[in-house]
């Protein structure tokens, strides 16, 4: 456990800067990157040399990984190099429960500090599901979910 009953642990955030890519090809990257395990991907439009528009590509994933998402990303991008950094993080403990909801069983990730439940979260494809079943829309079941969840015991 970690400071004042946070988890925590070390990650890298591995990045690159590119301005001569399609976004239907970054999309494919980022798709693959998430695939493969990145803990988590993003893009951020930034400003390039010679004033172009361009997109920084980052990711965390775990140190002994560094040399998988290095490769995808030279693979299937036009990086000609990356910035590896490593980070520290305190995230919440984590869980999953089924709550009942009018719309029927929904997933929810709760996070806890120590054993104080700070956080919930429904789970947006099972918010999805229930939706589509039901025939209305995803918010609903969202909130109806959230509700749900505040009742629950942690």
């Amino acid at each position: 456990m970690g400071e004042e009953g946070y988890q925590s642990d070390t990650v890298l955030q591995i990045e690159t800067n590119l301005d001569d890519l399609s976004p239907e090809v970054l999309g494919h990257a980022v798709g693959l990157l998430l695939e493969a395990g990145a803990l988590d991907v993003w893009l951020t439009p930034i400003q390039m040399k010679k004033q172009r528009p361009g997109t920084m590509l980052s990711l965390l994933c775990a140190p002994e990984e560094k040399s998988k998402f290095s490769e995808l990303i030279f693979v299937h991008t036009s990086a000609f190099g990356l910035r590896i950094t490593e980070v520290s993080r305190l995230k919440l403990r984590r869980d999953f429960v089924q709550v009942d909801t009018e719309y029927g069983k929904v997933s929810v990730k709760r996070g806890f500090r120590g054993e104080t439940l700070l956080q919930t979260a429904p789970e947006y494809e099972s918010c999805r599901a229930a939706a589509q079943l039901h025939g209305c829309p995803v918010q609903k079941v969202y909130d109806a979910a959230r509700q749900a969840a505040s009742r629950s015991k942690p």
